[in-house]
């Protein structure tokens, strides 16, 4: 179990870190996050698009999070049914008005 400290918030995560895109803000302190990937196909020696979604735990210091932030989840114990991570840091927040380069 490791602890990192995040804008003078201890979050404790003991398994894997990962980041994401903000998804939807939709529940009470709660955020779904899109992780993009590319699976190898053996058979055409190509990459497809994948994606994955996962629900984080929002702490109240991160509620001014937005639609498209970048952001990095640590692994925790379940928190609900859906809920196994917590949001430990801002990484980038969201182009609002331009367009911006779609990493797919």
């Amino acid at each position: 179990v490791s602890t990192q400290s995040t804008g003078g918030i201890n979050a404790e995560y003991g398994g894997r870190l990962l980041r994401g895109t903000v998804r939807s803000m939709k529940m009470k302190r709660t955020l779904t996050l899109r992780r993009d990937y590319l699976h190898y196909i053996k058979k055409y020696n190509r990459f497809e698009k994948r994606h994955k979604n996962i629900s984080a735990h929002v702490s109240p210091a991160f509620l001014d999070l937005k639609q498209g932030d970048t952001v990095l989840i640590g692994q925790c114990r379940p928190l609900s049914k859906t809920v196994r991570f917590n949001v430990l840091k801002v990484i980038a927040t969201a182009a609002s008005d331009k367009k911006k380069f779609a990493k797919f």
